[in-house]
């Protein structure tokens, strides 16, 4: 597979500057293992769930860590629990030194435990997805998201003054095929679909049942296809118990896995509001846009095209854009939700931080109803918002309004 450049890489490098331990989050085959190696080649290289790595550590760790007392990538780390309580140990016999050790782990529920209970003020995480559209067209990191880096008085400026490094068209690719390194940059339609299948069938039997044991896996299964159909709609959950037949309490704990493990995200509803008007139930989308696509036996942009979930899928294709390059870029303090109320006025994202509330539309066509602004003028005026953002698939950054600028898809 070749190498693909991570706009991640220069967050974590700063990380290690700041933090002893680094620890890398996400789904499984998105690449954390080899991120690791590109930022630091020559450290040392432990799998964790190789038996004769996790021997060697297991054997006398004070040993094994008084040769080792820096420059390791713990792999899969999650596999050995009690590694966190030990690296504590070890951490706090030299508060001082920073970018000791680089860990990864494909399941947040057991590792963000770890890390609070043993690691919390001695590590940072970092969550890495599936590859960006500029990742595989091996460009730079947009310098969109270097607007919310702070409190810019000129952002629309800014952004106006931007141009796209990417054309729709090629954002559709990455739509419609999503972001798993491997199967799309080999760019084998067989083999594609393939993986997909074998991806499927591995996240279930192998991560969601080690993590937990008791699991139905085939009601499990069954959720996550319902969960492709109702991507980026608001869910039932008492609906969905009845279709897989299980109690409420259930389904939140299936949904709580689901996202746990990076193929879900919840997005909640925007809450900077004592309206009873807005909708407060969470909506959720499937993280990865390709996955969706294979769970919906949608084998090209054709048959996506015709089917009911085209603007849904594509609305989530671009938040999660979003949610990756405010990541890469190192944005800190901010949140993302939507909003909707019980008129169904609703906006797709609604972004929260340092530079305020920003509401995001997002559209599948290239040019601009005046419909598709009308949500975000009322939402600007009730709650002070600086300014919005359409995205569509347009050609250029252009003011729509005096406080509403459209954003093509390509400068994301």
């Amino acid at each position: 597979m070749p190498h693909v450049p991570r706009n991640l890489q220069p967050h974590i490098e700063l990380l290690l500057r700041h933090f002893p331990v680094v620890v890398l989050l996400g789904a499984r085959q998105v690449g954390k293992t080899e991120l690791a190696k590109t930022v630091r080649p020559s450290w040392k290289y432990v799998d964790i769930e190789n038996p004769s790595d996790l021997d060697r550590l297991q054997i006398d760790p004070d040993i094994y860590f008084s040769e080792n007392p820096h420059s390791v990538i713990f792999d899969e780390a999650q596999e050995y629990p009690e590694l966190f309580k030990i690296l504590r140990g070890v951490i706090d016999r030299d508060r001082g030194e920073k970018g000791r050790y680089i860990l990864t782990g494909s399941s947040s529920p057991r590792l963000l435990n770890a890390i609070s209970e043993s690691l919390a003020g001695r590590a940072a995480t970092v969550e890495v997805g599936t590859l960006k559209a500029n990742e595989f067209f091996r460009k730079p990191l947009s310098k969109f998201y270097e607007l919310f880096t702070g409190k810019p008085r000129d952002f629309c400026d800014l952004l106006l003054a931007l141009e796209p490094s990417l054309a729709a068209e090629q954002m559709r690719t990455v739509w419609v095929k999503g972001g798993y390194p491997e199967p799309v940059l080999s760019r084998n339609s067989e083999f594609y679909r393939r993986w997909m299948e074998e991806y499927q069938k591995s996240y279930i039997e192998r991560d969601v049942r080690k993590l937990f044991p008791r699991i139905n896996t085939a009601r499990y299964r069954k959720l996550i296809s319902i969960l492709a159909e109702r991507s980026g709609t608001i869910l039932n959950k008492s609906e969905l118990a009845q279709l897989i037949e299980v109690s409420q309490p259930t389904v939140s704990q299936y949904l709580n896995i689901a996202d746990g493990t990076f193929v879900w995200r919840t997005l909640p509803s925007f809450a900077n509001s004592k309206s009873k008007s807005l909708v407060k139930m969470p909506k959720g989308q499937l993280r990865d846009s390709g996955l969706l696509h294979f769970l919906m036996r949608l084998s090209d942009s054709e048959a996506i095209l015709r089917h009911s979930i085209l603007g849904r899928s594509f609305e989530g294709f671009i938040i999660e854009e979003i949610i990756k390059g405010l990541n890469a870029a190192g944005v800190v303090g901010w949140n993302y939700s939507y909003y909707r109320t019980r008129s169904r006025a609703e906006i797709d994202l609604i972004l929260e931080g340092e530079f305020g509330v920003i509401p995001v539309e997002i559209k599948f066509s290239s040019k601009a109803q005046s419909r598709d602004i009308d949500n975000m003028t009322s939402f600007i005026a009730e709650y002070k918002a600086p300014f919005g953002l359409l995205i569509n698939q347009s050609n250029k950054v252009e003011r729509l309004t005096s406080r509403i600028i459209q954003v093509p898809v390509g400068l994301l």
